[in-house]
């Protein structure tokens, strides 16, 4: 791997130093005002061009995680990994994006984004993903257990000493929780809550006052373990497991004494799930948002799931309480939560399943930091770059632990979007307010899924005397950044970091992302500015380097896609990469097809879903776009633009989507020293540029492709370390020779 170092090359023969007063930015033509869309004459001229559908492309994107899945290279474990989070995407986009199709269709719309007819190719495209999933696991994940001797095995193939310690389980640990109820006018359909498994019976006989009610519904409690491990007295020197359904199936008809059972299904049923809150019409947020977490449990439902045997009659009664059309019924030959497998991972903990798992990866301290220097003394000499999770995000809590316990620090200022429920980052912020120092934190309630734990956090820290706000009325701060405020001598200094994700420890170790260090008294200026409009909503004086959502920032990219495309008209050499996890927005979509019509290369690192139409003859044909998959998340957002020997590189916490430019605080801020925006360049573009192991490539028929070597062979720079390898395995190679010796996370 250490040949990687030679064969990492620029975009440019030789980078060209920005000045550090500012950052170049190319000519371009006079601008709208913020208030008008300064592509709307762009916009209207461009040619027609049908763009790709957003949410089919969430869907494409699932079937490449699902990939990995499929690989028999992947580690066995891996495997089953890479299942479960595509059932954990499945259920969100369900609880997010599947609502609008849904009540479009039975509003027989037929015009707009959502109609009858998306909500029946969205539809078709998840049955058939879900089948996909269903069948890996039966046929092949399934067996491959079995042969290292993990089974989770049904009540027909337990023998009697395993049946009876299952019953005894259920009758320990299962029947004291479950309270089946029969239908009748006095008991109607129960609510049912949001991925809950249940199950639906159908009963023969008559109850205890004589009637006939046939059908009743049993709700399995949250509380208890979906997989469990039978001891090894019953095992037979395998590991086995036994599903909590399959432990309920057999002791359904002990839940009915004197009633004979006859069809029944496990079900579960999946609810949109997307918190509205109006803003401009509650008093308190966090009181708002945490009395929608109560109902967001039972939404509207947009999904249902049943075993594969389910009857015709229970699966039509079921679709009716929950207002579904057939289309929305999914027949599962299995588990109905995949995503519930999750447990089975953490279960085989025993060192001989080490070899079904990945080869441990522990991140090297970052490169160019030393362990117990002094972070204020290294940034004062430069800015310091953590790539993640290559480089450990310990580096950036050593970063924050000196400047809590450093008694010249006199304020710290801090964003917080997703930290997770048990956070050492969070310990840090409230020792710092046990030391006396001024603690300003600005915590997004909002964030999709962690608006719990963030209205806890909040209200931790409120209750120890630190400053909590809550950004903007209407918009959701997705900006991550910490500010340090420290005397040195007569004068303030502001130390900042910036990144490209979230403060969260745990999934810093499996998500690609950059962190930002620096002392840049331009750059922390606005960081301060920044802060300061966030707590108190006043005006933002003029920024020297950031780009601003929901002010400038699209405006600003648009901008500089037109120059570049204006510079191509002149004869000039252009170039754009850019990196992110989404490309939505119209406007930006538009700007960059215009662009490559005018000559300027570009090419697009997309993770996940993209709009843009790539290689497109005759519109798109400058254009390429590629998705990289591997083994951790891609997330850093990255935007190269060069025209002849000028190029600029920012970083950014956003993703080139409408709500990310519109409805966001979001950032890009520019990278100047040379040497770290080159090691940006060959680590997060050319790298993934020249992957011919993960990399995904979108076709003129909208169809992303897996490449089988490097497809951009033909380039100088092409590497044979990366093309067999993939980029993310280039890059461990790379920072585990650079980090021997050095401290790990």
């Amino acid at each position: 791997m250490k040949a990687l170092d030679t064969v990492m090359f620029p975009l440019t023969a030789a980078p060209t130093a920005l000045a550090p007063e500012f950052v170049t930015m190319l000519p371009a033509p006079a601008h709208p005002t913020a208030e008008t869309p300064p592509t709307a004459d762009a916009v209207s001229s461009a040619p027609t061009l049908t763009l790709l559908d957003r949410d089919h492309a969430i869907l494409a994107f699932n079937q490449r995680v699902l990939d990995w899945a499929q690989r028999p290279e992947v580690p066995l474990i891996e495997r089953l990994r890479y299942l479960c989070i595509v059932s954990a995407n499945l259920d969100e986009f369900f609880e997010v994006r599947a609502a609008p199709h849904l009540i479009a269709a039975s509003l027989g719309e037929a015009k707009g984004n959502e109609t009858v007819a998306s909500f029946e190719r969205l539809a078709e495209s998840a049955h058939t993903l879900v089948a996909t999933q269903y069948a890996l696991y039966n046929d092949a994940l399934m067996p491959a257990f079995s042969e290292h001797g993990v089974r989770i095995i049904s009540h027909g193939e337990r023998n009697p000493a395993q049946r009876k310690w299952v019953h005894d389980y259920f009758e320990r640990e299962v029947r004291p929780l479950l309270i089946p109820v029969g239908l009748d006018p006095s008991h109607p359909f129960p609510q049912v809550a949001n991925k809950s498994l249940n199950f639906i019976v159908r009963l023969g006989g008559k109850d205890a006052f004589g009637r006939e009610n046939p059908i009743a519904i049993l709700k399995v409690p949250r509380v208890l373990p979906r997989l469990i491990r039978m001891p090894a007295k019953v095992s037979g020197g395998k590991t086995l497991f036994v599903a909590l359904s399959s432990i309920v199936r057999a002791h359904l008809s002990s839940m009915f004494p004197g009633r004979e059972v006859g069809d029944f299904s496990q079900f579960r049923v999946t609810r949109h799930s997307d918190l509205a809150v109006d803003e401009e019409d509650v008093k308190n947020l966090r009181t708002a948002l945490r009395q929608g977490l109560e109902h967001r449990h039972y939404g509207q439902a947009v999904r249902l799931e049943v075993s594969a045997s389910c009857a015709e009659s229970l699966a039509s009664f079921l679709l009716a309480q929950f207002n579904l059309p057939p289309q929305s019924l999914y027949r599962v030959h299995g588990p109905v939560n995949l995503a519930r497998l999750t447990q089975l991972i953490d279960l085989l903990d025993a060192p001989q399943f080490g070899v079904l798992r990945f080869a441990p990866y522990k991140a090297s301290f970052p490169i160019t930091l030393s362990p117990g220097q002094s972070f204020f003394d290294r940034l004062q000499r430069g800015d310091v770059l953590i790539h993640q999770p290559f480089e450990s995000f310990d580096g950036v809590l050593a970063f924050l632990r000196e400047a809590v316990l450093d008694p010249q620090v006199l304020a710290i200022k801090q964003t917080i979007y997703r930290t997770g429920a048990d956070s050492a980052l969070m310990d840090l912020l409230r020792e710092a307010v046990r030391r006396g120092k001024e603690v300003t934190v600005v915590v997004e309630l909002k964030a999709r899924f962690d608006e719990e734990a963030n209205i806890n956090w909040a209200e931790m820290l409120e209750s120890i005397g630190a400053q909590v706000v809550y950004g903007v009325v209407g918009l959701k701060t997705h900006a991550k950044m910490l500010l340090v405020t420290r005397r040195e001598g007569k004068q303030m200094r502001r130390y900042g970091h910036l990144s490209t994700g979230n403060y969260n420890p745990r999934t810093a170790a499996l998500y690609t992302d950059i962190s930002h260090l620096t002392a840049d008294p331009l750059l922390t200026a606005d960081m301060e500015a920044l802060f300061v409009h966030l707590a108190s909503q006043s005006r933002l004086p003029k920024l020297h380097r950031v780009w601003l959502a929901p002010f400038d920032l699209h405006r600003n990219l648009v901008l500089q896609i037109d120059a570049l495309g204006a510079a191509a008209e002149r004869g000039e050499t252009t170039r754009i990469v850019a990196k992110m996890n989404a490309l939505t927005d119209e406007a930006l979509v538009r700007a960059l097809v215009q662009a490559g019509q005018k000559g300027v290369k570009i090419d697009l690192i997309v993770r996940g879903a993209c709009t843009l139409p790539a290689q497109v003859p005759g519109l798109t044909d400058n254009i390429r776009v590629r998705s990289v998959i591997g083994r951790f998340l891609e997330h850093s957002r990255v935007f190269y633009f060069r025209s002849g020997p000028d190029e600029s590189l920012y970083l950014s916490s956003a993703d080139w989507m409408n709500r990310n430019m519109m409805r966001r605080i979001e950032l890009a801020w520019p990278v100047t020293d040379p040497g770290l925006r080159q090691r940006l360049i060959d680590e997060c573009l050319v790298a993934y540029l020249h992957d011919g192991q993960d990399a995904w490539d979108l076709g003129a028929d909208g169809v992303y492709r897996r490449v089988h070597g490097d497809t951009h062979a033909g380039e100088e720079g092409a590497s044979r370390s990366i093309e067999a390898h993939g980029a993310q395995t280039a890059l461990m190679g790379r920072y585990a020779s650079r980090g021997l010796g050095r401290g790990t996370n």
